[in-house]
């Protein structure tokens, strides 16, 4: 099975992902609310842009993961 072969650009999404998830779970339960709950609730412009960066971001990794998968899996 092929393994996601990590860089420098995919550990900054990383590092950038887990900055933008512990920014928003912290303003989050600052404003009362439980970060579980972000897709349940009507969020603030706020943090309704954090929770949309951190989706994006998500998506970004995703992309990266499957897009190593690929090519690696069409090179065999």
């Amino acid at each position: 099975m092929p393994t996601f072969v990590r860089n420098e650009f995919t550990d900054q999404i990383e590092a950038k992902l887990r900055a933008v998830e512990e920014r928003f779970d912290r303003e989050m339960r600052a404003r009362g609310f439980d970060p579980a709950q972000a897709e349940n609730v009507a969020l603030p412009s706020a943090l309704a842009k954090l929770y949309a960066e951190r989706e994006e971001l998500r998506e970004e990794m995703e992309l990266l993961r499957g897009g190593r998968d690929h090519e690696r899996t069409s090179e065999s």
